[in-house]
């Protein structure tokens, strides 16, 4: 068996997940006993910081000022201060699984291979998929992302579909590994995205320069999907629409620009209208009844894409500047909406034309 050296350095983000902590990083000490692993604090205000010195005085702890996000949190650490050989960047989400690491270390010295990600199981229903990466992600033509294993909402079990590793789009940020070289060629994260999709524009970056991203079908993982923000958060469909478009804006090709944003827009548009209805005709129909939060969260998730496509307009410029279309083929050239919503294809193997 293949010895893993301290050169593999495993960085956990962390905000205020005490919980996550307790809950999962026992398991990962336990199952990455040859690595280097580092908890990457983003200014916690509840008692991470004295739990993990604590109980685990072994383990490096880098204790940020200020929330950074995602993105800043880790071009903090990674582009200055690590030298190991091999990043691990993973979610405090996370639950790991014997011999994990070493599949992933095998297959990244490959050639021109320079990013990984394990297959990410759901950790509350073991048998299926993750919706956060799955069996490694893809994006279709207008810049919608999906995954072997999870088209839209519709998640696979896990049936030995995908048990092969195989060149993907994007690996996901819930856990990847990237060598160093790589990571910081590509001047790690863009930190305008503040958090959600930086892993897509880091892997599109990667395929200008033919560094590929990969599945490793060999390495397991298991993620509590939602841990540390709930899909449903208004918040989050702000940097998911805000960050989607500008993933766009900075990386498709002028061409392709010109026809996909507009569409992009009236679909985000459409459904800024759903929401503000629904949410609207909700709060006048159970007033004062519990489902009601959910009906705030609608009309909160309205305004926020709303404001998304506002903060689109002033950060334009910026994304101007920072163009760079690169040339792929791995994106998907029909629409997943409409595949899923009209054609009915719910899995990654019912796909055409990929």
């Amino acid at each position: 068996m293949e010895k893993i050296n301290k050169k593999i350095g495993i960085f956990i983000l962390n905000y205020n997940g005490l919980k996550w902590l307790k809950n999962n990083l026992s398991n990962i000490v336990l199952n990455s006993a040859n690595a280097e692993i580092t908890i990457v604090d983003n200014n916690s205000k509840d008692d991470s910081i004295n739990y993990l010195e604590t109980n685990f005085p072994q383990i490096n702890i880098i204790k940020h000022t200020k929330n950074y996000g995602f993105s800043k949190a880790y071009n903090k650490v990674l582009l200055n201060n690590f030298c190991n050989d091999f990043f691990v960047i993973m979610n405090n989400d996370v639950k790991v699984t014997n011999n994990w690491l070493q599949p992933m270390l095998h297959l990244i010295q490959k050639p021109n291979i320079g990013i990984v990600q394990p297959k990410i199981m759901n950790s509350e229903q073991k048998k299926y998929f993750d919706y956060a990466g799955a069996a490694g992600g893809f994006i279709d033509i207008y810049g919608i992302p999906f995954c072997r294993g999870r088209i839209i909402n519709n998640i696979e079990s896990d049936l030995g579909q995908y048990e092969d590793s195989t060149q993907i789009f994007w690996a996901s940020g819930c856990c990847l590994m990237i060598k160093r070289e790589v990571f910081q060629m590509l001047n790690g994260f863009d930190e305008d995205f503040f958090m959600h999709q930086e892993e897509i524009d880091l892997c599109w970056r990667a395929q200008g320069v033919n560094i590929k991203s990969y599945y490793c079908a060999k390495s397991t993982i298991y993620h509590y999907g939602g841990g540390t923000l709930q899909s449903n958060n208004p918040m989050k469909n702000y940097y998911n629409h805000r960050n989607n478009l500008l993933l766009l804006i900075k990386n498709m090709s002028l061409k392709l620009l010109a026809v996909i944003v507009p569409l992009r827009i009236l679909m985000d548009y459409i459904l800024i209208l759903y929401y503000f209805i629904s949410g609207t005709l909700l709060v006048l129909l159970n007033t004062y009844q519990k489902s009601n939060r959910g009906s705030f969260n609608n009309l909160k998730t309205s305004f926020m894409i709303l404001f998304a496509h506002l903060s689109i307009l002033i950060m334009l410029p910026k994304f101007i500047k920072k163009r760079s279309p690169i040339k792929t083929k791995k994106i998907y050239k029909n629409s997943i909406l409409f595949d899923y919503y009209l054609r009915r294809k719910k899995t990654f193997l019912e796909l055409n034309d990929f």
